[in-house]
């Protein structure tokens, strides 16, 4: 009886927690529309704390240190997170907080069993976006195949690609650590984003003088228009972002954020694919990509 009366307060919650998601994913959906600047190329709602004089669009990416949060720690807890939200898998670890205009407007989680109990090609970051309700918004992943090819075509130096799905827009972004790196000089990374067929590009580069992890963002024409400073004295990580308001259209704030996120791991991504790479020439590992990291290279125009 105890079992079962357990297992009829599970369904119980599961199905409450599915239809207060419901609601909010509505209420959210309703609140979509919002006026935009226009822009050539990639268009740009005021989104997020804007400073009157500088006219930035902002926000925080605060890494927490533990797992005590109210989101995951708690009875039935990742149940009716995962009721709310079909991306919010079993394996699930939200470890980052995203604040805008002084309050929470969403979490930052990773596949953790993904990253800590696969080997080889099995071991991937992907990385996901949520709304403070739970609602998704944009995954990141880390595409070994792309990444040991690159890694491979550098002669050995690690270069990491990224692909990002953000939500309801038709083109992925892709985002890679750039191979031409000299020793002691910042890192680089790049991606471009598609609208009404125009791309507009985008450069991150880690600044000479870094402390915290800082990073500069620059447009097309070399040009910076926005920063991520990272805080120095910080335990688990923090990020407070600023891009100019003319550019901070959703996709670009969704690609810095998840990038935040990703710094964290950085550094252990990069041995990842310089280890895979190095066991791949020398014959110790035979290649193999992991189904679902296949699957995100299918031709869409395959005969289905």
């Amino acid at each position: 009886m105890a079992d079962g009366s357990r297992t009829a307060t599970t369904e119980i919650e599961a199905e409450a927690a599915a239809a207060e998601a419901a609601r909010e994913a509505k209420a959210e959906s309703l609140q979509r529309v919002e006026p935009s600047a226009p822009r050539s190329g990639v268009g740009a709602p005021r989104r997020g704390k804007t400073s009157v004089k500088a006219q930035w669009a902002e926000f925080i990416v605060d890494v927490w240190i533990t797992n005590f949060n109210s989101i995951e720690f708690g009875i039935y807890k990742r149940s009716r997170n995962r009721a709310k939200s079909r991306q919010f898998s079993a394996d699930m670890d939200i470890f980052a907080e995203v604040i805008e205009n002084g309050g929470r407007s969403g979490l930052l989680g990773y596949r953790e069993d993904l990253w800590t109990k696969n080997t080889g090609m099995d071991k991937r970051l992907v990385f996901k976006l949520f709304t403070d309700s739970l609602n998704w918004r944009a995954t990141m992943d880390l595409m070994v195949g792309r990444s040991l090819q690159l890694t491979l075509g550098a002669r050995g130096l690690p270069v990491t690609a990224f692909s990002i799905n953000t939500g309801d827009h038709d083109n992925m972004v892709y985002l890679e650590r750039s191979a031409h790196k000299w020793p002691m000089l910042p890192e680089h990374f790049s991606f471009f984003l598609l609208e009404d067929g125009r791309p507009a590009f985008f450069r991150l580069r880690r600044d000479v003088i870094d402390l915290g992890g800082d990073y500069t963002l620059f447009n097309e024409h070399d040009q910076p228009v926005g920063f991520l400073d990272g805080k120095v004295f910080s335990i688990g990580g923090k990020w407070k972002g600023r891009v100019k308001i003319e550019y901070a259209d959703p996709r670009l704030m969704m690609v810095l954020k998840l990038f935040c996120g990703m710094l964290i791991f950085n550094a252990d991504a990069r041995r990842h694919v310089r280890s895979l790479a190095r066991d791949v020439v020398a014959g110790k590992y035979t290649p193999r990509l992991e189904k679902q990291e296949a699957e995100l290279y299918m031709n869409p125009r395959r005969v289905r």
